[in-house]
């Protein structure tokens, strides 16, 4: 009972002992180990790590991308006018050692703050050579390209690795936000009108030429059609001519019936003609007696 009294303590403090030597780093996290308040290494291994208990002690960052959402800023255009700009920047700790050295213990806002001081040098630096229609219209997808070498500079001062950098929104005060869009709207309507115009010339010629190109084919058409009658009529009046020429008794014969069958279609059609008629000499017996 005595024995069992006294081991207590010894296991107690042994337990004590195991855990507070042991650490684990996550797969999304990096640690520095301290010794005595400084810093012995640094490390991004996942998995369980062993230190000296009582004389190490550790911190641990993340190593996933951090967001940084920042107010919105007054920038003056070349213009001498005022944009409001609203972005946010995308982060990750890249030396983490050097991340908690420069922010005096590893602290996200005070980083938060360094880098949004030199993105808005960068930024006000930029819009300033750029006139309002320019930084409303073309500038949102630029702007990770002109803050980078100002990036780079506080990447190597803060161990951060800057991913993006994106507009949410560029907006204009109230007091110049009309002019400035009523200027957007008449340059518009009058690049608007002179496509009209130029569509509506190409039109009318496109209609013209093929107005043109019909009255040709219709003429064409009409010559060719007059030509092929003409030469009908001649084949016809040729044909009619050897027939008359082998049989003219005939030939007035069967052209008299065409005619008896043409005069005589209906039943109430009535002809008016002297009995010694040329028109009837058919029905008077052979040779028209």
């Amino acid at each position: 009972m005595m024995s069992s009294r006294l081991f207590m303590p010894v296991i107690l403090f042994v337990g004590m002992l195991s855990i507070t030597s042991i650490y684990r780093v996550n797969q999304w996290e990096q640690a520095i180990v301290f010794k005595f308040r400084e810093i012995e290494y640094s490390t991004s291994q996942p998995g369980l790590h062993f230190m000296i208990p009582f004389v190490n002690t550790t911190q641990k960052f993340e190593t996933r991308l951090l967001n940084f959402d920042q107010e919105p800023q007054r920038f003056l255009t070349s213009e001498k006018k005022d944009v409001i700009v609203d972005y946010f920047v995308k982060w990750r700790i890249s030396d983490v050692e050097k991340f908690y050295t420069a922010t005096g213990g590893g602290n996200i806002e005070g980083a938060n703050v360094l880098l949004g001081q030199q993105i808005n040098n960068a930024l006000r630096d930029e819009f300033g050579k750029r006139t309002v229609q320019e930084v409303v219209a073309g500038v949102r997808g630029e702007i990770m390209d002109f803050v980078k070498p100002t990036t780079e500079k506080v990447q190597n001062e803060l161990g951060i690795d800057v991913v993006d950098v994106r507009t949410k929104r560029i907006d204009l005060p109230e007091e110049i936000s009309t002019p400035v869009y009523e200027r957007m709207r008449s340059e518009r309507t009058r690049v608007a009108k002179d496509l009209r115009a130029r569509g509506g010339e190409a039109s009318e010629r496109i209609k013209a030429n093929a107005d043109r190109e019909r009255e040709i084919i219709l003429a064409n058409a009409y010559k060719d059609a007059e030509t092929i009658r003409g030469e009908g009529d001649a084949q016809a009046t040729e044909i009619y001519a050897s027939a008359y020429g082998k049989n003219p008794e005939f030939y007035s014969f069967y052209r008299s019936l065409n005619a008896y069958q043409n005069s005589f279609k209906g039943n109430n059609d009535i002809l008016l003609l002297k009995p010694d008629s040329d028109f009837f000499k058919y029905f008077r017996g052979q040779q028209g007696r």
